[in-house]
This record gives structure tokens, C-alpha cells and sequence, in this order.
């Protein structure tokens, strides 16, 4: 089911349209408090979608904030890299890597089957465990190298631009691929191709924004790799998408944009 008409009041007004679209990437992709009033008249998860840079680029804005107040600190790059990675666990609910771990447990399974089994399984495996733990690495390595390499401020914008790139990839899956359960949620809604698609623009246009021509261009092929990655994979293993899926998605492109980042600013 996809959510591509406007509602009465996005019709009316532009401005509280976009309003609206902003309240609910950041309500979907945050826990950040929004007030109801904004995401009333809405239209869900197109809405979500479209908006969905804003949203990574604020849990960017927040994770390169706490970079540069620990780097103003006096704390080495290392662990302001883990204040960084903190602070967007903490704003984003850590959504993304809950889906990354249980992505990474059910492709412990034998069949297709068992593999949607374990990723419905809510207990954490050494597959996720491992995953989750090679992620947060990843991440702490990478923005405290890119804190040497460029400084705090132009770190921090990075952070801003990889962000904005990977949430609108979190529904790439839904595009290219079918729902992998009946009854899942993929099932019962997705967003519309127009919202991806002005997301994904978007994005792109933040990124370059933020970081440059030729880091931004990098992080976007990176990061754009990395989401077709886990949508090939998605394909192969669990014969369509899931919102866990999804989420994994979105981890795997901020990582790759965040390398990509790093490797363009040598």
C-alpha cells in the first residue's frame, strides 16, 4: 500500500506539508520529542520518507556536537569518537543497529524459513552480537580518524553528511524487493517512489553540501553500494524485505558513506 496522496492540509498549505514531512522522519527515524500537532494532516511514511536526510542529518548535527565538545575537552580522538557514536545511538534509539544484529543472526539459518524464524527472534545470537560489535568499531574508528584528518568542525559536518545519505537508503529495499512476510510490515505499508526518490535527491544534496564535491560524490557511491549490497542479499536469503532489512540498509550505507568520507579526504 503505498501513501503517495497528499492529505487535505498538505494540500492546502506547502509550508505545513513539509512541516509535517519533517515531524515524521524525525518521529520515525528518532527518539527526538515532536509535538503532535505537527504530524496531524500527515502522510506517514511518504511523508517519512521524503524528509527522512533531515532526520539523519540532525542525529548527524547531534553526534558531531558531542564530537566537538569532547575534542574542545581536551579529550584525545579516540574516545571523542565514542562520545560521537554514543550520542547518535542515544538519538536514534539505536533502530538501525537492531536491525543490522538481527539481520546478521538469521543468515545463520539453513533455509529461508528458519532465517525469517531467527530474525523474528527478539534474543540477541553471536552473529548479531558480532555484527553489532564490528559496527560500533567501525563507526568510533572512522569518525575519530576523519576528527585527525579534517578537524572537529569539518568532522562534524561529515557526520551531518553521512547521515542525511543513509536514511532515505533505508528504503531502497522496498523498492527493489517484495515483502518477505505476508503478515510483516513491509506488507501493510510502504512508501511511495516519488517520496524515496525526492529523499534520496535530497540526500545527495546535503551530503554534497556538507562534505564537498569530490567527498560527497565518494560517500554517495559508497553508501549507495553498501544498501544495494544488503538489498542483493535480502533478495538471495530472505526472498524480499523486511523492516529489519530496512535498517540494516540504512547502517551499512552511513558506514560506507562515512569510509568513503574518510578515503576522499586523504
Amino acid at each position: 500500500m503505498t501513501t503517495d496522496v497528499p492529505s487535505p492540509e498538505a494540500r492546502k498549505s506547502p509550508l505545513a506539508a513539509c512541516r509535517n514531512a519533517v515531524a515524521d522522519a524525525v518521529r520515525f527515524f528518532t527518539r527526538l520529542p515532536v509535538p503532535a500537532a505537527w504530524t496531524r494532516g500527515s502522510d506517514g511514511l511518504s511523508g517519512a520518507a521524503a524528509a527522512s536526510p533531515v532526520a539523519g542529518a540532525l542525529v548527524g548535527l547531534i553526534a558531531g556536537a558531542a564530537l566537538t565538545l569532547a575534542l574542545a575537552a581536551g579529550l584525545p580522538p579516540l574516545p571523542a569518537g565514542v562520545f560521537a557514536a554514543l550520542a547518535a545511538v542515544m538519538a536514534s534509539g539505536a533502530l538501525h543497529l537492531d536491525g543490522l544484529s538481527d539481520v546478521a543472526d538469521a543468515l545463520g539459518g539453513a533455509t529461508r524459513e528458519r532465517r525469517l524464524e531467527i530474525m523474528r527472534d527478539s534474543r540477541l545470537g553471536a552473529f548479531g552480537g558480532a555484527a553489532l560489535a564490528l559496527a560500533l568499531m567501525l563507526r568510533v574508528t572512522l569518525v575519530s580518524s576523519l576528527a585527525i584528518r579534517l578537524g572537529a568542525a569539518d568532522a562534524a559536518l561529515a557526520l551531518v553528511a553521512a547521515g542525511a545519505l543513509s536514511r532515505p537508503l533505508a528504503f531502497l529495499p522496498t523498492l527493489l524487493l517484495e515483502p518477505a512476510r505476508p503478515d510483516g510490515l513491509g506488507a501493510l505499508a510502504k512508501p511511495g517512489a516519488r517520496a524515496v526518490g525526492a529523499g534520496l535527491v535530497l540526500g545527495a544534496a546535503i551530503a554534497l553540501a556538507a562534505s564537498g564535491l569530490a567527498m560527497g560524490v565518494a560517500a554517495i557511491a559508497l553508501a549507495g553500494a553498501a544498501a544495494a549490497g544488503v538489498v542483493a542479499t535480502a533478495r538471495t536469503k530472505f526472498g524480499g524485505h523486511t523492516g529489519d532489512v530496512c535498517g540494516t540498509a540504512a547502517e551499512a550505507a552511513e558506514l560506507a558513506a562515512l569510509t568513503g568520507l574518510l578515503v576522499a579526504a586523504a
